[in-house]
């Protein structure tokens, strides 16, 4: 029998991102971007939801393009906010177009985006040892500094617990409880 985390239930599709993304290092700036975006949609939201509509989002926003979605215009937004595949939050939706807008200028500043947030941990992983799911914290000490910097860069929809879950996500935070198979396969 397999151990793992127990948030993804049993749920198949929670169970193969846990199994096979979640806490996986990312160096690719498309897919920091795609994290970035889709935890924003997540504030207040369960991330099953999110999740469940990750394909919707993907056709809809030009499959995570930066470059693209920076030039989304008044008339774009709005038939996002009459896509039902995805979930139609005005603010969120245009948080996405000025985070691609900041994102890109992370990108001028620092070379990539992978250079920008690995330099928080200066290139390390932090490795915890949660006995249950229970114990993981909501944010930390690096996920507001993270937040604030990415605040000031004009980001939105970058708080802390939102960064946190980012940062969970692009495996530069180990989380996996140390009973999960994922847990030493990923460095713990």
């Amino acid at each position: 029998m397999v151990i793992r985390c127990d948030w993804p239930s049993n749920d198949p599709l929670m169970i193969d991102y846990h199994d096979h993304e979640w806490g996986v290092i990312v160096h690719d700036d498309k897919k920091w971007f795609e994290f970035i975006v889709l935890d924003a949609f997540q504030a207040g939201l369960s991330w099953r939801t999110v999740l469940h509509k990750r394909d919707n989002f993907r056709k809809a926003l030009d499959d995570f393009d930066p470059v693209i979605i920076a030039q989304y215009d008044e008339a774009k937004v709005k038939s996002l906010m009459l896509d039902a595949g995805i979930i139609r939050n005005q603010l969120k939706i245009r948080a996405t177009v000025s985070n691609a807008l900041a994102f890109m200028e992370i990108q001028k500043e620092h070379g990539s985006f992978d250079n920008y947030i690995w330099s928080f941990t200066k290139e390390k992983v932090v490795q915890n040892s949660w006995n249950s799911m229970n114990e993981v914290p909501a944010s930390t000490s690096l996920s507001d500094e993270i937040s604030k910097s990415l605040k000031s860069k004009g980001f939105k929809f970058v708080g802390s617990t939102i960064v946190y879950a980012f940062l969970q996500s692009g495996g530069i935070v180990n989380d996996h409880v140390c009973e999960c198979f994922r847990y030493r396969e990923l460095g713990g």
